[in-house]
This record gives C-alpha cells, sequence and structure tokens, in this order.
C-alpha cells in the first residue's frame, strides 16, 4: 500500500485505528471452540464487526505460532479473508523480526510475498543489514521499534550515548539513511506520549505505530497532541480492550461498539488538527 492510499483512508473513516489480532485460544468466546478452527472463526467476526472503523489490522505472530501448524493455518485464512473482502485495509505482522541479511531475506519473503502482509514491524539491533531486505519490496513497510511502551524499555532504550542522545534517538537518526517516509515507519509505545514531541523532531513526517492506547492504558489524546502531524501520521493500536471486550455470544457487536467509540474520539482528533472537516 502507498503512502498516500494510507492517507486518503485515515481521512475516508476518520480514523486511525488499528485493531490487533491477538487472537488467544484461551480468551476467546467459549461457544466458538465447536469450529475446526475457533482462531480464524474468532477473527473473521471481530474483522467484519470493527473493519468499518478500522484502516488497519494488526495479527501478533506470537498467538499463532504457538499453536504451531494449525496457529499458522488461522493466520493465512485471517489475511487471506482480510485481502479478499477488505483490500483498502493496511495489514501489519507484528512480528518483531530481525536478525542477519539473508535470514532477514527470507523473513521478508515469508511476510510479504508469501503472505502477502502490506508492513511488518522489525527489531534494528542487529543494524541496517538485517533491516535492508524487509526494503526491497515494493509498496511495502518497515516498522522499526523505536520507543517500546514496557519497563524494561528502560533497560537500554534509554541509555545516553557519547554523543549525548539516547539509544532510541540514535536508532532513529540512523535509520533514515536506510529508507524515507515512503518505505518506514516507527513504533512509539502510547506510555511514551511525551516523547513523541521530541521524536516529531528527528521524524516529522513518518508514521507511527502507537500500541497501548486502551487495555496498557495509553491516553489517545495525548497521542495525538505530541505525535499527529499534517497526514495525521499515526497508526494507533488497540488490541484486547476491543477483541476481548466482551466474552458471550454477543462479543463481536460489543466489539463492534468498542472500535466505533474509539473511532469517534478519533474523529474528533483529526478535525481538531485539520486534517478533516
Amino acid at each position: 500500500m502507498k503512502r498516500t492510499e494510507l492517507i486518503e483512508n485515515i481521512k475516508r473513516k476518520k480514523s486511525f485505528l488499528c485493531v490487533g489480532l491477538d487472537s488467544e485460544l484461551s480468551k476467546i468466546p467459549q461457544h466458538l471452540l465447536k469450529f475446526e478452527d475457533p482462531i480464524f472463526e474468532f477473527n473473521k467476526e471481530i474483522i467484519d464487526a470493527t473493519q468499518q472503523f478500522a484502516i488497519s489490522f494488526k495479527p501478533n505472530l506470537a498467538f499463532y505460532e504457538s499453536l504451531g501448524v494449525k496457529g499458522i493455518l488461522s493466520l493465512e485464512k485471517t489475511v487471506d479473508y482480510i485481502k479478499k473482502n477488505y483490500p483498502d485495509i493496511f495489514l501489519i505482522a507484528d512480528a518483531k523480526r530481525g536478525d542477519i541479511g539473508n535470514t532477514s531475506k527470507m523473513y521478508a519473503e515469508a511476510f510479504f510475498k508469501n503472505m502477502n502482509f502490506d508492513a511488518v514491524t522489525v527489531a534494528p539491533y542487529m543494524g541496517s543489514d538485517s533491516v535492508t531486505p524487509f526494503l526491497k519490496f515494493e509498496n511495502k513497510w518497515v516498522i522499526l521499534l523505536a520507543l517500546t511502551s514496557n519497563d524494561g524499555a528502560f533497560d537500554f532504550q534509554y541509555i545516553q550515548t557519547p554523543s549525548n542522545e539516547k539509544i532510541f534517538e540514535t536508532v532513529i537518526k540512523t535509520s533514515q539513511t536506510w529508507a524515507d517516509e515512503n518505505k518506514m515507519m516507527y513504533v512509539v509505545g502510547a506510555t511514551k506520549a511525551n516523547m513523541l514531541a521530541d521524536i516529531r523532531k528527528i521524524i516529522p513526517n513518518h508514521f507511527l505505530l502507537v500500541p497501548g492506547v486502551g487495555a496498557q492504558g495509553g491516553s489517545l489524546a495525548e497521542v495525538a497532541k505530541y505525535g499527529m502531524n499534517k497526514d495525521c501520521g499515526l497508526i494507533v493500536n488497540s488490541s484486547r480492550a476491543i477483541i476481548f471486550a466482551d466474552s458471550s455470544e454477543n462479543f463481536a457487536n460489543v466489539a463492534h461498539e468498542k472500535a466505533k467509540e474509539v473511532q469517534l474520539e478519533m474523529e474528533k482528533l483529526l478535525i481538531n488538527h485539520n486534517i478533516i472537516s
């Protein structure tokens, strides 16, 4: 998907919501367990119920890989279902890959060529040769881990370098030589919203994938205040607060309402920032 298409979808849907498909078997409604593939049935209902309010879906690979071959088949069916029925959706593989060049090349082929994701999250720790294989695919995106919302982020990401900048700032600045805002996005956790202003000084035009809104306690208003740019520039993810809001047979309707609530708040923020009228 091209950057212009993503921006158009945000304006058309009046939303920058990404619904995370962290579809954990032990948490899905019990009545779905009668199906041959309960994870796919759950995903399908969530997708249908929320797609009008979401610009993106983000399966977290761990929840599928943990189930072995069955989980991978559920993931492939989910991807195929989205691509066939909702081709305007920006589909993110939350995989956090990153390895030596040839291995990264295989990862890139897996996600972009074989499974047809639009973007994949990538860990930058091993440097440029672990990231550039993902950048060779046309209209595909790398979403580089920059500043995460977990407690362990303070172990490394905030370390001060000899040039008097933090490690996460070095990651962002160095990676600018690998790709521009048409190929690369960055993960910045919503619980670090106050840091977005400084990040925007480094990358004013890039899209940011922002997890942590909802169950993790991040503030959507704060994220927009510090992180929104002239094109919106934000993809804000909510997973548990939407997909596991209800465990009854009415779960999809509840997810629909939860996604709608977020979209309506996003619409107000987009209007306030003069992105839509």
